[in-house]
């Protein structure tokens, strides 16, 4: 079964978020993240790709991009490169990034603010520090000069960089499906979904597929936002099979 194809965004703009396999730790050390910073000076900008905003935790990384095409191209490119890189650096041997990146479309500017704020108050969400002491993400950049990431459109649509801090800390829980917080569906919803994407009358249908055809079909599930325990209900599949998946 070939994979799903991921929803495109009208307005070019995604919320890319990209995780470590099985929770891998991705960055170790400060070489780690200015490393992987480099990777993406180097391939964004080489598929013709702008950054809006970012933020490098320790299993995962927010990307929120303007990309009119490439984008597949490039987030293959980084993830190579840098496997690469950390694999050799930690004797380390086999993948390093979880199968496939979440993609998705940002398709106005209330969405694209939220998504900004959303990745800047990570860190302080996950108890770290707080955004301004955070040194791994594009919060300095809005605050200063800009470097690897493009700032002029959301600091127009905030009103300026005076405006820019009692914007985030407005309310981060906006509704945008990210690899953390999705959306909740219906299970109406989740069926039509599962029509949609996976053109399958019924997710039952599902069980009679071979296992590699099945896994890519929860995956695709979970990509789009229903829960494990939507999917149990609605496959038949069980747990363990699903979030193996």
């Amino acid at each position: 079964m070939p994979r799903m194809p991921r929803k495109p965004s009208g307005s070019g703009y995604y919320h890319v978020v990209s995780r470590g396999i099985g929770k891998q730790v991705l960055f170790e050390e400060t070489e780690d993240y200015e490393r992987y910073l480099e990777t993406l000076r180097r391939f964004l900008p080489e598929n013709s790709i702008s950054l809006i905003a970012y933020c490098l935790m320790e299993n995962h990384v927010h990307l929120l991009v303007h990309a009119e095409s490439g984008l597949e191209r490039a987030m293959k490119q980084i993830a190579v490169s840098y496997s690469y890189y950390f694999n050799a650096k930690y004797d380390r041997v086999g993948h390093l990034f979880q199968d496939r990146y979440m993609s998705e479309p940002v398709e106005d500017e209330r969405y694209l603010l939220a998504a900004v704020r959303y990745i800047h108050n990570n860190p302080p969400k996950a108890g770290i520090c707080p955004r301004d002491e955070y040194r791994w993400s594009s919060w300095r950049e809005y605050m200063g000069a800009p470097d690897l990431v493009a700032t002029e459109l959301v600091l127009e649509l905030v009103g300026g960089v005076e405006r820019f801090v009692p914007f985030s800390e407005g309310d981060v829980r906006e509704p945008f499906l990210d690899a953390t917080e999705k959306r909740r569906l219906t299970d109406s919803q989740a069926i039509d979904l599962i029509r949609a994407e996976l053109h399958l009358a019924s997710g039952t249908q599902v069980q009679s597929m071979s296992k590699a055809e099945r896994d890519e079909a929860l995956r695709v599930m979970k990509e789009r936002g229903i829960s494990v325990r939507q999917i149990e209900r609605l496959t038949g599949i069980n747990r363990g099979a699903i979030q193996r998946a």
